[in-house]
């Protein structure tokens, strides 16, 4: 950008100051972190600044993230890290193209300063993001207002919530709010549990889902030390400070679930306990739901006799614990392989060798193999052509492994290139 270009006034309206502008906002809000509360909470580098109302009707929250300290800081430097800021970008690029609600990043900016991290080798880059989310308001934000005992705010924040996140909900009525309070806890529990099913197929694990980083709208937000899992281990672990395995990418949806249950804490100022453990009490059945349909989807299939769809899945989780084969690698394979001639021979289901380093020993994979060849049998060519699209839709070729985040880290930090993050966002952006 030509510094001279900031003097065009069709730049100024275009990227000047807003009309009107009120001041920017950090937030205060509590949680519970690793299952202690802590009422000393708040958005500590960053500001939300401004809300867009999209051409999808949907209300977008625009914040920054590394731009300085707030009241919120405590004895933080109010600084996000370049590669704090990468990681962020690519994380929420990975997810929105896999379907997952996410929040988003408008722009990555380096500052010129130097930071000092314990978990990184320092002095390390600094940077400021702009991202855009469906809102800032947390689970947290909630329990700040029931620590006051303030049953006033918290209706008043949930009738705000109501009004501009959940319009299947609104208009509240005065006669009816009590009911349409229990649909609002129904649907954020339906849709948290399509975010938990989302993540354990993407094999996502977050890191860090305290409730201060949940979002009353059911969307990611606030990515720290996530990471994709390299194989399937339900005991992997994202951050490196959880040592109990808390927030492991197994535990994922039973977090999800019990952060929705301490929710039940201040929304029981003003909601009856009773109407929302019935709505919790749906929680695994919004989950399981929305998972065995994603992970049938990642295996070609649109839909199977029940018995069926459970055998597959299965069989498919166990042959992936057995051969600690790359959980990516292996969906990614399979779409690429797949071929109508698996319908006519079981010996040619993933049997590129090279992807193998010994499947003899792995009796669940050929029980794998075998069941997969049984579904094939009833289907017609195009039926074939049609799981082959699928296939390839839902499985993407590039995964945001470690690895593949410090090979494109490297370049910056050693020789400030930048192509190789702007060729893994278009592969990531890519259609499958």
């Amino acid at each position: 950008l030509n510094p001279q270009d900031t003097n065009d006034q069709d730049f100024i309206q275009a990227f000047g100051k807003f009309q009107g502008v009120r001041p920017f906002l950090a937030l205060r809000y509590h949680g519970y972190q690793f299952g202690e509360y802590n009422p000393r909470l708040g958005d500590g580098r960053g500001f939300l600044y401004g809300q867009v109302r999209g051409i999808d009707g949907e209300l977008y929250d625009f914040g920054t993230k590394g731009s300085g300290t707030t009241p919120y800081s405590r004895t933080a430097d109010g600084r996000l890290t370049l590669k704090g800021g990468v990681r962020e970008v690519l994380a929420a690029e990975a997810l929105h193209n896999l379907g997952v609600l996410t929040s988003r990043c408008l722009s990555l900016i380096e500052t010129g300063e130097q930071l000092w991290r314990g978990d990184e080798p320092s002095p390390t880059r600094s940077s400021v993001i702009v991202r855009f989310s469906r809102s800032h308001i947390r689970f947290g934000t909630f329990e700040r207002l029931h620590y006051f005992k303030r049953p006033d705010l918290i209706k008043k924040l949930l009738d705000h919530v109501i009004e501009q996140y959940y319009p299947a909900i609104i208009p509240l009525r005065e006669d009816k709010k009590q009911e349409q309070y229990a649909q609002f806890y129904a649907e954020l529990v339906e849709r948290v549990a399509r975010l938990a099913a989302q993540w354990m197929a993407a094999g996502f694990c977050h890191g860090v889902l305290n409730t201060d980083n949940m979002s009353i709208t059911g969307e990611s937000f606030d990515y720290g030390p996530y990471a994709f899992i390299p194989t399937y281990d339900p005991k992997f672990t994202a951050a490196y400070f959880d040592y109990y395995r808390r927030y492991s990418y197994g535990n994922q949806p039973g977090i999800c679930q019990l952060n929705l249950e301490m929710l039940q804490q201040p929304l029981g100022m003003v909601i009856p306990t009773s109407e929302m453990e019935a709505g919790l009490a749906e929680f695994g059945k919004h989950y399981y739901r929305n998972y065995r349909h994603l992970m049938l989807n990642k295996l070609g299939f649109e839909q199977l006799p029940e018995s069926e769809e459970s055998e597959l899945l299965r069989l498919t989780i166990q042959f992936l614990q057995d051969t600690q084969v790359g959980y990516h690698a292996f969906f990614a394979e399979l779409a690429q392989q797949f071929d109508k001639s698996w319908r006519d021979d079981v010996s040619k289901i993933m049997s590129r060798e090279s992807f193998w380093e010994s499947d003899a020993k792995y009796s669940s994979l050929a029980d794998w193999r075998n069941f997969y060849h049984h579904l094939l049998q009833n289907l017609s060519v195009d039926q074939l052509k049609d799981m082959s699209a699928l296939l390839r839709d839902k499985n993407p070729q590039t995964a945001l492994l470690r690895p593949v985040i410090e090979a494109v880290w490297e370049p910056i930090t050693q020789e400030d290139n930048w192509e190789p993050f702007y060729e893994l966002i278009s592969k990531l952006q890519a259609k499958h």
